[in-house]
């Protein structure tokens, strides 16, 4: 671009900062003529011999690149499939210089053709083939370095957003395409909302959150770390921190692009009472979710049973909780019910749990020896617990058997309940047997009455 044209565009500039808002299509129409008249320049110019050469030369290395790319793309695939106990992290750079091979490849080749010709011609006649070269480098850079961010959705905004922006820094758009953005505006009271205000408030806002979210991970896995803190103070915390840092860069991207935030007041209450009729249920969630973390009732790897439900606290959340079974079911259960309900916190204060089997005996079985037989094969299962040693009584005499309740303990509720139940009948069975202690069943007699003769 000349000095001529800069120099107009930049009173052009001037003129946009001092018009009225009803005269901003017309700003909107003369940089857009500008621009159109530095294209049309742009293209005479490639008509001229050098410029023509540079760009014969340009598609030449595109050639030459596409065929290297076929060459060795397999080649070198092949080699990384080779590699064994590589960290991950170098894997992962070998992948991702694996798919930018082309453009690796077109640098490679485009920076030295633009170094020989600087010193065999005039550094003008490569002044497009630096720029070229200048391009596939930032792009390179940007490409490589937004694979680090996990998210697909986030890294395809960043990465085209920085590609856009380098190109118009690279070929000196920048002041025409923040004029041309800017002269598209709405006026809303004493705001002036225009597209750059919102691509300005975008690219800080995402920045802001971006660090924040870094921020908050890090601060959060510190904490997980701390073991003198509680789980659910570990919880209370990471939440509180995350609600506060978002906050905070929220209203920081606000006032940086120059948003009056005093309007807002009125608003975020008129929205704050609605949501309050609208989302009873949510805020109720919200609420109980900070009491239980308040009131340290639950926390991640608590055992509870709620109704039939019964399984261990995977992860506390703000609206609900994350309660996994033994059969592999999650359960996302509100905050709510864990406040209104009756819940069964079988490690509240301590992981002691007591299990009690019922079973009966023959009446010529001596009971004194089967409750000796019942607590020695409780003590032979593994979980159960030897410093509260199980216990036997007689709980009545039935129909049909001597009724009995063999209560023992253990200390690991994440384990199941139902497997070392069952365990226990299995060695109470095994015990009884070797014992010749038989285990009755109800009996019936059935009498057939002949009809009488006519």
């Amino acid at each position: 671009m000349d000095e001529e044209s800069s120099t107009t565009l930049d009173q052009t500039a001037e003129a946009a900062a001092d018009t009225p808002p009803a005269a901003a299509q017309e700003v909107a129409q003369d940089v857009a003529l500008e621009l159109a008249s530095d294209f049309e320049r742009f293209l005479t110019g490639l008509l001229r011999p050098w410029n023509a050469y540079q760009v014969a030369i340009a598609l030449g290395l595109v050639l030459a690149t596409y065929l290297l790319t076929r060459l060795l793309a397999p080649r070198l695939h092949d080699w990384m499939r080779t590699l064994t106990g590589l960290p991950t992290w170098r894997m992962r750079l070998l992948v991702i210089l694996h798919k930018r091979l082309n453009l690796i490849l077109f640098a490679a080749l485009i920076w030295p053709t633009v170094w020989i010709m600087r010193e065999v011609t005039w550094p003008s006649r490569s002044y497009m083939l630096a720029i070229i070269a200048q391009l596939t480098l930032a792009w390179l850079i940007i490409a490589v370095l937004t694979r680090l961010i996990a998210n697909k959705f986030l890294r395809a905004i960043v990465r085209y957003a920085g590609w856009i922006w380098v190109t118009l820094s690279i070929l000196n758009l920048t002041e025409e395409t923040q004029l041309l953005l800017d002269s598209a505006a709405l006026d809303i009271g004493e705001m002036h909302l225009s597209l750059w205000l919102i691509v300005q408030g975008a690219a800080i806002l995402g920045v802001l959150f971006a660090t924040a979210r870094f921020v908050t991970k890090a601060s959060t896995d510190s904490i997980k770390r701390n073991v003198e803190i509680s789980p659910s103070m570990q919880v209370l915390l990471g939440k509180l921190l995350q609600l506060a840092l978002y906050s905070a860069a929220f209203f920081i991207g606000l006032r940086a692009v120059g948003v009056d935030l005093t309007g807002l007041a009125f608003l975020s209450g008129a929205i704050g009472l609605g949501l309050g009729f609208g989302l009873q249920k949510v805020v109720s969630n919200l609420v109980s979710g900070v009491i239980i973390l308040l009131d340290k009732s639950i926390k991640p790897g608590d055992v509870i049973s709620l109704g039939s439900t019964f399984g261990w606290i995977e992860a506390l959340g703000a609206r609900y909780v994350s309660v996994v079974t033994r059969d592999g079911k999650e359960y996302l259960i509100p905050n709510e019910d864990l406040i209104t309900g009756q819940v069964v916190n079988w490690s509240h204060s301590n992981d002691f749990v007591r299990l009690d089997i019922h079973f009966g005996t023959a009446y010529h079985d001596d009971p004194h020896l089967v409750r000796r037989i019942a607590i020695e094969a409780a003590l032979s299962v593994d979980r159960v617990l030897r410093k509260k040693p199980p216990v036997c009584h007689i709980i009545g005499f039935g129909d049909s058997s001597v009724d009995y309740v063999l209560r023992f303990w253990i200390e690991d509720p994440t384990g199941g309940l139902t497997n070392i139940r069952g365990n226990v009948y299995l060695a109470l069975w095994d015990a009884f047997q070797s014992h010749d202690i038989s285990i009755p069943f109800p009996q019936r007699e059935v009498t057939m009455l002949r009809a009488p003769e006519d």
